[in-house]
């Protein structure tokens, strides 16, 4: 199994962007496929996007409107979530996770066997 843990949320003023790292530990990391997920205050867990193992493939929803970029570095078992021109409904916990499955990649929370424990993205007006 792989332990998550979560790095660069804080607070942002809106037009600004954010970097968030999310590092693995404790197995091999370029075997799951990485994903981001969010949950603002009072709302559901929201699928940000996703990066195949290789980091080739990555597949983001619609609703980030192209201003969020995933990358990952194998070597570092380091997945990066980098977010450009933040809006304050960009507010939320942040989520990584990981799929141990065949290195296809899904935006189905279910999917994802294990969790980071999140971090706080504030953006201000």
């Amino acid at each position: 199994q792989v332990q998550l843990e979560e790095f660069g949320g804080g607070l942002v003023q809106a037009g600004n962007s954010l970097r968030l790292s999310c590092a693995a530990s404790g197995d091999t990391f370029s075997i799951y496929v990485m994903g981001w997920f969010r949950q603002a205050p009072g709302k559901e867990r929201e699928f940000v996007g996703a990066i195949g193992c290789s980091g080739a493939y990555t597949h983001y929803s619609d609703s980030m409107e192209g201003r969020f970029t995933i990358s990952r570095d194998n070597a570092k078992n380091t997945v990066y979530l980098q977010m450009n021109t933040l809006k304050p409904k960009d507010t939320a916990v942040y989520f990584c996770a990981a799929d141990r499955g065949f290195c296809t990649v899904t935006h189905t929370e279910r999917l994802y066997n294990y969790w980071g424990q999140g971090t706080q993205v504030t953006v201000s007006s």
